[in-house]
């Protein structure tokens, strides 16, 4: 599952869970591309609940769209990872020194608080 909501005029709720086939990630990626259409400068919160990896199909489906996906991410300059895989904040963290102007921090689900904040400021 994938689900995004907007929040405000410059922030995105993204909530993943479960694996996504090439169905799946055709779907989330045009939805994230169409609920971001407007943003500057904005913000993004993922909450990882259940991660699994995707399908090979989805992947396929992910590198076919990387360009339109690279000049998506410049419109944002913060996000954050909600997860409890110590794995998955690393390599999240690590993401964000491959988009200049793009920070990301992770955190664990329970301090959703705390991201908000750091998210925020």
């Amino acid at each position: 599952m994938y689900k995004i909501t907007r929040v405000g005029d410059d922030r995105l709720d993204i909530e993943m869970s479960g694996s996504l086939d090439a169905d799946g990630m055709r779907t989330a990626l045009d939805e994230l591309v169409g609920k971001s259409e407007d943003i500057e400068n904005g913000k993004m919160l993922y909450d990882v609940v259940d991660f699994r990896l995707p399908t090979l199909s989805a992947i396929v489906i992910e590198f076919s769209r990387l360009v339109p996906m690279l000049r998506l991410m410049k419109k944002f300059n913060r996000a954050t990872v909600l997860t409890d895989k110590t794995w998955l904040k690393k390599i999240s963290e690590f993401e964000g020194t491959l988009y200049p102007g793009l920070e990301i921090k992770a955190f664990d689900r329970d301090k959703r608080a705390i991201a908000e904040v750091w998210l925020s400021s």
